[in-house]
């Protein structure tokens, strides 16, 4: 079977952004349309990759490509398949959306056009905060994160919530597919993004993408923070097709999470006590996905 990135167009669908250096969101939205290609017609929230792709006259979209309400992607999106259907053209809907927009504004959106089972692909870039108002918290944003609105307490204390996990909420909401992803791994990313365009249905991407910004790090190290983040075992690739999971990578010895956060300003005041704690959450994680997937077996 061909890689899925020696299968993507040399078209460049998405180009001349005035994204941040190192941005990886941009770097998820242009793979994804390049491996979609002219079929895809794109749909963008009020947010990071809507701020900077449509700088009018300077619009970066080589696709159809439009924007929706922060909370309305995957409504918008609903009313574009409907129309596409009725036209009876061969297009492929897919929304990008951030954290907020997806697990905060937009779930009840996305929940709908699940339950209708509309004919859209979701594609959440998840920089784990609102970036594009100035790094507030979402409920994507994990345990121990300085935000502007977590800032570190009198206690030492920043976030204290751990991420939702949005695959397993969608997933019990019954779609077709759903899946996530890392920059980090981008053949797999692709990979699944060609595989959900062939089915049919609400389907579900969710793609780990670092914001220097956001995050305090080094602009050239984005995709190897995105790695680094599945290494530790702090982010899973996972597929879940038809209720059935599968485990996408398994890493035999997970790397040292401190490596991980050690790199970002933002987690420069944890101690070692919320280093153990996140370390159980993220084995109590492991477990939850090792029993799916044994479970599909």
């Amino acid at each position: 079977m061909a890689r899925a990135l020696d299968l993507m167009s040399e078209d460049e669908p998405f180009y001349g952004h005035k994204a941040c250096a190192g941005c990886g969101a941009s770097l998820a939205v242009r793979t994804a349309l390049k491996v979609l290609g002219d079929r895809a017609i794109a749909i963008l929230p009020a947010g990071c990759m809507s701020a900077v792709g449509f700088n009018f006259p300077q619009l970066a979209f080589g696709t159809n490509a439009m924007i929706s309400m922060f909370g309305g992607t995957a409504s918008l999106m609903s009313g574009v398949a409907a129309g596409m259907e009725r036209l009876g053209e061969d297009a492929c809907v897919v929304g990008f959306a951030g954290d907020g927009g997806t697990a905060d504004i937009g779930i009840q959106a996305l929940s709908g056009a699940i339950d209708r089972g509309d004919d859209v692909l979701y594609i959440c870039y998840d920089n784990e905060a609102y970036m594009n108002t100035g790094i507030q918290k979402s409920s994507l944003t994990p345990y121990g994160a300085v935000t502007t609105t977590t800032p570190i307490d009198a206690e030492g204390k920043a976030t204290r919530t751990q991420k939702k996990d949005m695959l397993q909420i969608v997933a019990a909401m019954g779609v077709p597919y759903a899946a996530t992803a890392s920059i980090g791994y981008l053949d797999d990313f692709a990979t699944k993004v060609e595989r959900a365009s062939h089915i049919r249905g609400p389907r579900y991407l969710h793609v780990l993408a670092p914001c220097p910004t956001g995050w305090g790090t080094e602009t050239d190290v984005t995709v190897e923070l995105a790695k680094e983040a599945v290494d530790c075992g702090l982010w899973y690739l996972a597929e879940v097709v038809d209720d059935t999971w599968s485990i996408s990578r398994r890493p035999k010895e997970f790397s040292d999470i401190r490596t991980y956060l050690g790199a970002q300003s933002r987690f420069s005041h944890l101690q070692e006590t919320d280093f153990v704690l996140l370390e159980e959450h993220r084995d109590h994680l492991w477990e939850q996905l090792e029993g799916h997937a044994q479970d599909a077996c």
